[in-house]
């Protein structure tokens, strides 16, 4: 062989070797990426069953779920963030009619709701309702859950009902004391008008002083049935500004007349409450009395009102001597007064006012620091009507 030829084959040897070695190196990356491949089939296989099995596990939670709403005896509604509605259940759709998915709330509630003293609660037909919201952050809507309280507010007129009539069992003996004290009198100065050689002076003071103790009486009657029936809650749409105004310019000059100061601080921020207006007046005018007959000449008597969020709050304060801890304890209680002549009903008739427009009366009082009464009732829900038609 010559030299060209040897050399020749020399390389042809090198280069045999060197594809034997790369295919050696090829054939082991190739059983490396076969097992590789076989790993992740496995693991892709696992993954996709646990995908299958919280799939299946979410679809019978979203059956159960619907299931659940279905049976739900609550109605639900559900809105978007431009507050249309998008879901319903079957028990919402039963009460504000199937075609309500796809209207504004504003809409199927204008049509459907009356607004109440109480927050939260609505009037539908001859039922009511209590609706309460969530918001859904993370969709920008809100969730409405709907129940209907007619029975469970029936139960509470009627209880209201039956302890105003046990309250009145255990007034008959001291409303017969209330009503023979005054009689009593009446009886006395009238038969003095028949007596003979009385001055026509002394007939006419006997006559007035009898007139008077009938018109206590009569009063006394008055008041009797105002607190057994109780006030008949009205639908009047009462600005409390204008019932403050009212009442400040009916004892203004009484109070002039006794020598106090007196201040009306309206503070209300547009707040308007439904009821009776008459009602209403008469308890706050009572206060208003109540207070100006405990302060002295050159006392102050302040009338004011607060917004505090859903609720108002009007106060009558004055500059008395204060209510012990003993009388504070009983100052609502039917014929209870340290008037001589007053009837002892105000407060308990101004107290069933305030209970009957869904609110209540507080004193506040330190012996020597005068007394304040303040009447809490719920503000009308004007916006939360607003809120839900809007």
């Amino acid at each position: 062989m010559t030299p060209d030829t040897d050399t020749k084959t020399a390389e042809l040897q090198r280069a045999f070797a060197m594809f034997n070695q790369v295919s050696a190196e090829l054939t082991q990356a190739y059983e490396a990426l076969q097992v590789r491949a076989t790993s992740l089939t496995e693991e892709l296989a696992v993954a996709n069953g646990e995908l299958r099995r919280q799939y299946q596990e979410k679809e019978a939670l979203s059956e159960r779920l619907s299931s659940l709403l279905d049976a739900l005896p609550a109605g639900v509604v559900l809105l978007d963030s431009s507050a249309i509605v998008v879901a319903v259940n079957p028990a919402a759709m039963a009460i504000f009619g199937a075609d309500m998915v796809g209207r504004h709330w504003g809409d199927v509630a204008r049509a459907s709701l009356e607004p109440t003293m109480a927050v939260g609660e609505w009037l539908h037909g001859d039922g009511r309702l209590s609706i309460g919201e969530s918001a859904l952050p993370s969709a920008g809507g809100k969730i409405l859950l709907i129940h209907d309280v007619t029975a469970a507010h029936r139960m509470k007129t009627e209880l209201e009902r039956n302890q105003r009539l046990a309250a009145m069992g255990e007034m008959a003996a001291s409303l017969a004391h209330q009503l023979r004290t005054p009689l009593a009198a009446a009886l006395l100065y009238t038969s003095n008008l028949g007596e003979a050689g009385v001055s026509d002076e002394a007939r006419a003071r006997f006559s007035e002083k009898a007139s008077g103790q009938l018109r206590r009486l009569e009063r006394l009657i008055q008041d009797v049935l105002l607190f057994a029936r109780g006030e008949s809650i009205g639908r009047d749409v009462i600005p409390v500004s204008d019932l403050l105004a009212e009442a400040a310019q009916t004892v203004e000059p009484l109070m002039r007349e006794h020598g106090l100061e007196f201040v009306s601080d309206d503070d209300c921020a547009g707040a308007v409450i439904v009821g009776s207006r008459k009602a209403l007046f008469g308890a706050l005018v009572n206060l208003l009395e109540n207070a100006m007959q405990a302060s002295t000449g050159g006392g102050k008597i302040c009338l004011s009102g607060n917004r505090r969020g859903d609720l108002v709050a009007i106060g009558v304060r004055d500059s008395g001597p204060g209510i012990t801890r003993e009388m504070q304890a009983r100052i609502f209680e039917p014929f209870f007064t340290t008037k001589g002549q007053g009837t002892g009903l105000g407060l308990a008739i101004a107290l069933g006012v305030a209970r009957a427009h869904g609110g209540t009366i507080e004193l506040f009082s330190e012996p020597g620091d005068g007394a304040e009464f303040v009447i809490t009732l719920p503000v009308a829900p004007v916006e939360s009507e607003s809120e839900h038609h809007g």
